[in-house]
């Protein structure tokens, strides 16, 4: 939660429309209760990934996306090349 999510969470909580907040926002009302749901789960006060534990899966995804691509590029190269590798990394051609 960013910015506008902690300017709206103590509005709301302090009993103001869930709709008039958004709308002073500029933003849907849904998207208030997605970051009304989401601290709840940061305050440990309903069960499931936090924000960090978002932020570091968003980055793992990435680096897997990465490591992808670059194992995608090696694989090209070796065909081109005419080698064939094992995918567990074996040295050894298998017959």
């Amino acid at each position: 939660m960013r910015g506008a999510a902690y300017r709206a969470a103590p509005t709301v909580a302090s009993g103001r429309k869930v709709a008039k907040v958004a709308r002073l926002l500029g933003i849907s009302d849904q998207t208030i209760y997605v970051w009304r749901r989401q601290h709840l789960v940061d305050t440990g006060q309903l069960p499931g990934t936090t924000s960090s534990g978002l932020s570091e899966l968003a980055a793992a995804r990435r680096r897997i996306a990465e490591l992808e691509a670059e194992l995608a590029i090696h694989r090209r190269a070796a065909e081109l090349l005419g080698e064939v590798t094992s995918p567990k990394g074996g040295s050894k051609r298998s017959a």
